[in-house]
């Protein structure tokens, strides 16, 4: 094989690919009996900050008799580079082909990376189609949020690991245990085996058949093994966070320490599918996040730490945490970041904290410009928090705050679009009154995309013409120097929906698109969507089947097999709480919503504060 030092002078960026990070774990290879790959389907620099691989790779690395290393998606450079020279894919710690291993587990957090997935087996010289592997092809898994839709990706996938996966993980390596003990399985046997296994699913062991309007009659099992309905596995007590994660040569998307505060949200936002996924919340103590950001800090020598979660304010201890954080390290300069504040849980004393070794802006998400439109998304956030948390920042010395909003909401009106002007510009006239200089007023727009497991899974998206003509309006209406417009191309998130609601018959085109040469469609650069509808026409798919319908509440969607224990009666509930503009109130400090998870799964809330 061309050696990897032939190429890297080659490509940019060789450090994407060298391994031997800080941290990383290199185990004999020939007397560590299971092999396990694990990867995000995207570049370096995106895969290193995902923080599902760590957990696992720290998990796997703990069992003696298992390695597990970690491969991302090479960059078109290297891509080119690697098929000139016959080079196969490999992993980052032993440099081994990664058709080697027994396992290649992928994290599908973004449906983007979807043909990033085919052409990452491809370059390993992995059948891509799960129905043409062979003994010798190693068992190809996923995990993440996107399985819970995972029909676009079951011709590829062989496993989908559906929930919290650190137990499945154990569970399933036990099935490789009784191969290395003598007792060999076929690989047809040993899916049955792993389809026994709560939580996970096996796609070839479901039969789909269709009605003639093209929706889903029946989603069947065909083996005894496989279940007629697939529960998300929960994790009741949240294991220790990682301490000793691999630290990247290169700078990184998120180039800091996270520690994983809680795992859940209850605010129950309708079009949030993490939201709804996740439940129940489940807080780690602060005495472990603080002997765990200590280990972080030793190990890894970061100079900021990220309190990670879906609403980090919400976490009951949040200020004695940060301020006892801030204190221990105040001479060391070590800095913290709260990704994901909501502005009803803004606290100007605890950003103030944070600012105390780095400044930056302020990001709230309104999502809606309009009570109206936000009380149908059950936000829970009124013009008067975000005002007021506006003020407070301004106050205390901030000039520069980015407002999140999404557009093409279900019921959207004309007046929504007009609500963000107005809260835009309101916010720059507090910034005038208090007196501040330089306001810099960052407004960003999304376009709604409607999620599985959701009250919004039944909605369509709307039309990328109507779509692109609000990007327009607000661009005019938000034409001013303290305030930058920036917003989502409505294009990506067309694709976005066709996968998120998709079925089986779009992995035809996602093979095609993939042999067409799409990759990396989440990055503008590269994303090709002439191609894609060059795809769906040669293959007789209409993509708006998908992403532009309505849907009814007895139609056989392609994920209901598959319970994210959140039950669909309750999203059928909240789907018309919505269409009547009522609120849900958050179940950690009001009465029990019924969503299901905890007296369904055994499961219950957990606060430390």
């Amino acid at each position: 094989m061309t050696s990897l030092d032939s190429i890297l002078y080659e490509v940019a960026k060789p450090a994407r690919y060298t391994g031997g990070e800080w941290n990383s774990i290199v185990k004999a290879w020939d007397k560590t009996p299971i092999k396990a790959a694990l990867s995000y389907p995207d570049v370096y620099e995106i895969g290193m900050s995902n923080m599902a691989v760590p957990i696992l790779y720290d998990l796997l690395n703990r069992q003696p008799d298992v390695v597990a290393e970690r491969v991302y998606a090479p960059w078109p450079d290297m891509e080119a580079a690697m098929r000139e020279k016959g080079m196969p894919l490999f992993s980052l710690e032993s440099k081994r082909p990664i058709r080697d291993f027994d396992i290649l587990g992928f994290s599908l957090g973004y449906e983007l990376t979807y043909t990033n997935v085919l052409n990452m087996l491809d370059l390993a010289h992995i059948p891509v189609l799960s129905a043409e592997r062979d003994e010798s092809s190693p068992l190809v898994i996923a995990g993440g949020t996107c399985v819970l839709n995972p029909e676009p990706m079951a011709d590829f996938i062989d496993v989908f690991l559906i929930g919290d996966g650190e137990e499945i993980i154990l569970e399933l390596i036990d099935a490789f245990r009784e191969q290395r003990a003598g007792r060999k399985i076929p690989r047809s046997q040993m899916l049955r085996r792993l389809a026994a296994i709560p939580g996970c699913y096996v796609p070839a062991f479901y039969e789909v058949s269709y009605r003639p309007d093209g929706m889903i009659d029946s989603i069947t099992p065909s083996v005894p093994e496989a279940k007629p309905s697939i529960s998300r596995r929960i994790i009741a007590k949240l294991p220790t966070p990682v301490t000793n994660p691999v630290v990247p040569f290169l700078e990184t998307v998120h180039d800091r320490g996270a520690i994983e505060i809680q795992r859940g949200c209850s605010h129950g936002c309708r079009f949030c599918q993490a939201g709804m996924i996740y439940r129940p919340v489940r807080e780690r103590s602060a005495e472990v996040l603080l002997r765990q950001t200590e280990a972080l800090i030793r190990s890894t020598g970061y100079g900021e730490l990220s309190l990670t979660s879906l609403s980090t304010g919400d976490y009951s201890c949040i200020q004695p945490l940060v301020s006892e954080i801030m204190s221990n390290y105040e001479t060391e300069r070590i800095g913290v970041s709260l990704p994901s504040l909501r502005i009803d849980s803004f606290d100007v004393k605890l950003a103030e904290e944070v600012q105390k070794v780095r400044k930056s802006g302020l990001t709230f998400a309104p999502e809606a410009g309009t009570q109206r439109l936000r009380d149908v998304i059950n936000k829970g956030v009124t013009e008067e928090n975000l005002l007021e948390a506006a003020e407070a920042a301004f106050r205390a010395g901030w000039s520069s705050i980015k407002l999140y909003f999404m557009i093409g909401l279900p019921t959207e009106e004309q007046a929504d679009l007009d609500g963000i002007v107005a809260l835009a510009k309101k916010v720059i006239a507090m910034g005038n009154k208090l007196g501040r200089r330089s306001i810099k007023l960052t407004v960003s727009t999304s376009s709604f995309v409607p999620k599985s497991h959701t009250p919004f899974q039944w909605e369509p998206q709307e039309g990328q013409s109507s779509l692109e003509l609000k990007q327009k309006y607000l661009r005019e209406k938000l034409r001013d120097k303290r305030i930058k417009y920036s917003y989502h191309d409505v294009h990506t998130s067309f694709l976005e929906a066709v996968f998120a609601k998709g079925d089986r018959r779009i992995a035809d085109v996602l093979e095609w698109a993939f042999k067409a040469g799409c990759r990396f469609d989440g990055w503008s650069e590269h994303f090709r969507y002439d191609v894609w509808l060059e795809g769906f026409e040669a293959l007789g798919i209409d993509p708006h089947f998908y992403a532009s319908r309505s849907l009814d509440y007895d139609d056989v969607l392609p994920w209901d097999h598959l319970e994210s224990s959140v039950t669909k009666r309750f999203l059928i509930e909240e789907h018309h709480r919505a269409l009547q503009g009522k609120l849900t109130l958050d179940c950690r400090f009001a009465d029990c919503t019924g969503c299901g998870v905890c007296p369904g799964r055994g499961v219950q809330i957990e606060l430390k504060g």
